[in-house]
């Protein structure tokens, strides 16, 4: 199974911490959406990347990249690439 696969397989469990909530926003510019619902959405997509290196995933589409704990499936944070 792939790292993709290994991360759909346990969407349910992603989530983070009320201090991530903030630093995912601020990263996206998200205003009223929900930042973990908004991360799993990128995760879903066909096009997305995930790749492991050390204790994360690191999903990439576009310009976003998201950083997931391997261990607790907490999202640590998210940030435009430029």
């Amino acid at each position: 199974m792939n790292e993709k696969d290994v991360l759909l397989n346990n969407l349910d469990r992603v989530h983070t911490t009320e201090m991530g909530i903030e630093r995912i926003k601020k990263n996206l510019s998200l205003k009223n959406e929900d930042a973990v619902e908004y991360c799993i959405k990128i995760i879903k997509d066909k096009d997305c990347i995930v790749t492991k290196k050390g204790k994360n995933w690191y999903a990439k589409l576009g310009d976003c990249e998201i950083t997931v704990n391997r261990n607790s499936y907490t999202i640590i944070t998210a940030h435009k690439k430029s």
